[in-house]
């Protein structure tokens, strides 16, 4: 049985302890994605992010996680997408999965980021170094 652990946060994340999560030993891939925080978008200067959720957030963030498990033999999915204002190099997003080979586990990650990215009510304000903000809506 898959465990899936989601969440949406206000505090720090870390890569490592969603590795640590979905380590088993019978799988032989551990593989993790960390969207951090960048300091450019589309030519300009950003100093500082924040995140807003809608409450749904995390039930996106676990029906995605059923449907990963219903296309790939993994041992495990953790997911936490951060919200609350954001430094620079800060995580925002992780996911790590675990499968008994790597196939699985790069496939099940990346598709998993990808879907986050289409499917979660997750909303994004910028703050540029000109002094300017804007809200991006991400699904």
């Amino acid at each position: 049985m898959t465990e899936v652990r989601v969440n949406i946060s206000s505090t720090p994340i870390d890569v490592t302890g969603h590795e640590e999560f979905v380590a088993r030993p019978q799988c032989g891939a551990v593989v993790s994605f960390a969207g951090v925080v960048r300091d450019h978008d589309h030519g300009r200067g950003v100093m500082s992010l924040e995140y807003s959720a809608h409450p749904s957030a995390e039930d996106v963030l676990a029906r995605i996680s059923a449907l990963a498990v219903s296309r790939w033999e993994l041992g495990g999915i953790a997911i936490t997408h951060r919200i609350g204002e954001l430094a620079i190099g800060e995580p925002a997003f992780i996911v790590a999965v675990s499968s008994a080979h790597r196939g699985d586990a790069f496939e099940a990650c990346r598709w998993l980021v990808d879907e986050a990215k289409l499917q979660l009510p997750v909303w994004k304000r910028q703050q540029f170094t000109d002094g300017t903000s804007e809200w991006v809506n991400c699904p």
